[in-house]
């Protein structure tokens, strides 16, 4: 499972990658937390993805 600094910090890069836009730090949270988690439990997935824009964000 992945710690809430990982979460953060992934939720930030995909929020500046999508342009900064404002209200939007929940859903960019969840993304983050449920892509990681789902990486996590892979046994050989990497802790973050290697192509950042492979999520889609609703909205």
């Amino acid at each position: 499972m992945a710690s809430e600094e990982q979460i953060r910090n992934y939720a930030h890069r995909l929020w500046e990658e999508a342009g900064r836009p404002d209200g939007k730090d929940a859903e960019f949270w969840h993304a983050a937390e449920v892509e990681l988690n789902a990486e996590s439990e892979s046994p050989d997935a990497p802790t973050q993805p290697d192509q950042p824009n492979s999520t889609t964000i609703p909205g």
